[in-house]
């Protein structure tokens, strides 16, 4: 499985580093003079997301629109994930910025890409396995005869194959259903059991569609399941030659998700705004449920523990993940974040 998980990471940083020059052109706004000399005045970055819009994001939105970017001298584009991840292209400097895992920077870091984890966005780990109630699988026992739905990432396979283990399971017993970017709802109707979603998204979808759903969190059976995802990153280069620029961004963020946790239902109106192909019912329950957790139980947003990153870390090589140890030192930081 080292192998395998290797040649996953290294695909996707081939990928990232072809598209190295000039593969991330700002598209143009028609703007007047006067707004045109205000923002020539400001830095213009880029920061690319791991996925398509979501609540998991809305501080980022929040720091654009609400003007905290700006504040701090920064005009921000958010673009779309590319072809090998923010991690890659964080690390080539194709982007200043990105959304990313913490799992994907382990396996960055140990291919040799320089991508730093700078805020936790999530401070628990808000995944886990999903299924209508009427499956009755309520532990990692009774996935055996299961069909699971995933994207053929030795990651999945590992965290799965290891809580069944733990509950004396037998993973040859499972099924694994590749459905790619299918709809959660659909697929379970159609081919699989169950599937590994972000519950303050899908999770919330389903409540909104009146579907019960049993949900095993991994963090409730390995406490090294419980790590950050997601992250905010950048590239070593970037800390090095302009920490000032990063100390901006990061505190223009914190403002951002800060404002989300005190105010969901304004935030949650900022990215319905920016993306209103959003379902706005689903934004503004996801955004309640998921504001508190945010910061939960850290000292401030986006803290990070030592301990987190070396015990995923510690997980990872156990099962055959990692082909070295993480320094994981060098993986995060929280000197960028506001006191």
């Amino acid at each position: 499985m080292k192998a395998q998980g290797m040649k996953w990471i290294a695909a996707l940083l081939l990928l990232a580093m072809l598209t190295a020059c000039g593969s991330t052109e700002k598209e143009g706004n028609t703007t007047t003079d006067q707004e045109t000399a205000s923002q020539n005045e400001l830095r213009k970055v880029q920061l690319m997301l791991d996925y398509t819009p979501n609540t998991n994001h809305t501080g980022i939105y929040v720091a654009r629109d609400l003007g905290y970017f700006a504040e701090n001298g920064l005009d921000v584009e958010i673009i779309a994930p590319a072809d090998g991840g923010a991690d890659a292209h964080v690390a080539a400097g194709n982007v200043e910025f990105g959304v990313s895992y913490q799992e994907n920077v382990t396996l960055s870091r140990i291919a040799g890409l320089p991508v730093v984890s700078l805020a936790a966005i999530i401070q628990h780990n808000t995944s886990g396995f999903a299924s209508p109630k009427e499956k009755g699988i309520e532990t990692p026992k009774q996935f055996e005869g299961m069909r699971y739905g995933g994207w053929g990432s030795p990651i999945e396979q590992a965290t799965i194959e290891s809580l069944m283990l733990a509950a004396e399971a037998d993973y040859s017993k499972m099924e694994i259903v590749n459905m790619g970017n299918s709809d959660f709802f659909a697929a379970v109707e159609r081919d699989i059991d169950f599937a590994w979603i972000f519950y303050a998204w899908t999770g919330i979808e389903a409540e909104l569609r009146g579907v019960d759903l049993n949900m095993i969190y991994m963090k409730d059976y390995n406490e090294n399941l419980d790590y950050y995802t997601p992250v905010l990153v950048t590239g070593e280069t970037m800390i090095a030659d302009e920490p000032e620029l990063v100390r901006s961004f990061v505190a223009a963020v914190a403002k951002g998700y800060q404002y989300s946790i005190e105010h969901p239902a304004e935030a949650a109106d900022v990215l319905i705004a920016a993306e209103p192909d959003l379902n706005e019912e689903l934004v503004k329950a996801s955004q309640e449920w998921l504001s508190p957790l945010y910061q939960d139980d850290a000292p401030r947003w986006g803290e990070q523990k030592l301990s987190v990153w070396e015990g995923y870390a510690n997980w990872m090589y156990t099962n055959d993940l990692l082909e070295g140890e993480l320094v994981a030192e060098d993986a995060f930081t929280n000197e960028f974040l506001p006191q």
